[in-house]
């Protein structure tokens, strides 16, 4: 049974840092995509990140601000977030696919539970 358990959601102020922790069990992560999803009220669930073996991609709306790492010895996904703005501001979950990476969310077959980051102005 693959569990992804997220952490560190919380409130931050704009332009502030904020890290979120997912980690797995029952899946040796560095064998699989590991990706990151956000969703804020009344919008769709959105691709924010991916780490693919030693490659990592990003969302426009997140690149050059955020930064997805793996732990494999703790087998624990993170996302560091910095330059954090008020639309950043939503449910983000990680999650991971059983395919090669993608930005598509139906892909995606184990999720977490999701932290909530809020970002004042």
């Amino acid at each position: 049974q693959v569990q992804l358990v997220e952490s560190g959601g919380g409130l931050v102020q704009a332009g502030g840092s904020l890290s979120l922790s997912c980690a797995a069990s029952g899946r040796t992560i560095r064998f699989y995509p590991m990706a990151w999803f956000r969703q804020s009220p009344g919008k769709e669930r959105e691709f924010v990140a991916v780490i693919s073996g030693g490659n990592s991609y990003y969302a426009d709306s997140v690149k050059g601000r955020f930064t997805i790492s793996r732990d494999n010895a703790k087998n624990t996904v993170y996302l560091q977030m910095n330059s954090l703005k008020p639309e950043d501001t939503a449910v983000y979950y990680c999650a991971s696919t059983n395919t090669a990476w993608t930005k598509e969310e139906r892909r995606y077959v184990y999720w977490g539970q999701g932290t909530q980051v809020t970002v004042s102005s």
